[in-house]
């Protein structure tokens, strides 16, 4: 089975249309978000109901989080946090509320999928943590295979009870080592940060036991556009590119 894994859209609609296009094209059986669906784009109500209408299983998001946990929204730079406040304004009530409803985890054929780290953090960012750190970390779940997001980035973790390799990826095909444990950071299809301005996103395959990164092409400047004419910050649109 074909699994897609998306994160960090972040209100780009036009991102997320032309992602969910190339899925279509994959023989995929299923795709999962690990939250982020609203942030710092233009967009993000009909996002939200993009969402929605594919049935797109979804976890919660730091951005998400921060709509009315005061402690996450603190936790955020001044640009997100201005972000936020203006996002505030253009999704409905009934959308917020799918919004609070999301879980901070789910787990699914020995899959764990989370917006931050395992096992159960929305805002912890996989990045920082050391080899000594990772040991321990991989001690606290069962799954062999965790998704996140959150970082933007492409990397892959793995763990063959010994020691920790880290590996970036890119636009290719990687095999998974049976008896190895994996953390996939899947990238982000609204705002990358890994120096490509495509729209990213992973699909599992579970009987190759394999990951494929895809990179997808987007209307950039039409997203800018709209995010300078919400009135969200200036810096949002450059980001982009």
């Amino acid at each position: 089975m074909r699994t897609a894994i998306i994160s960090d859209i972040h209100g780009n609609y036009e991102a997320l249309k032309c992602v969910l296009s190339d899925i279509n094209d994959q023989n995929i059986a299923k795709i999962f978000c690990l939250g982020d669906i609203i942030g710092y784009g233009p967009q993000p109500e009909e996002t939200i109901n993009l969402i929605k209408e594919r049935k797109i299983i979804s976890v919660m998001g730091n951005h998400e989080l921060a709509l009315w946990d005061d402690k996450a929204f603190n936790r955020m730079n001044n640009i997100a946090k201005e972000s936020i406040n203006i996002i505030k304004t253009l999704i409905t009530d009934n959308s917020l509320n799918y919004l609070h409803d999301l879980p901070c985890k789910l787990t699914q054929d020995k899959i764990l999928f989370i917006h931050g780290s395992p096992p159960d953090s929305i805002t912890k960012y996989i990045v920082y943590h050391s080899d000594t750190e990772f040991e321990s970390l991989f001690n606290t779940y069962n799954e062999q295979i965790a998704f996140v997001g959150h970082t933007h980035l492409l990397i892959m973790y793995s763990y063959n009870g010994k020691t920790i390799k880290l590996q970036n990826l890119t636009n290719e095909k990687y095999k998974l080592e049976k008896g190895n444990r994996y953390i996939i950071s899947v990238g982000s299809v609204g705002q990358p940060r890994d120096g490509n301005n495509n729209a990213k996103y992973v699909i599992y395959d579970s009987e190759e036991v394999s990951i494929e990164v895809r990179f997808v092409n987007y209307n950039i400047l039409k997203t800018a556009e709209l995010i300078r004419k919400k009135g969200l910050p200036e810096f949002n649109a450059r980001r982009l590119f």
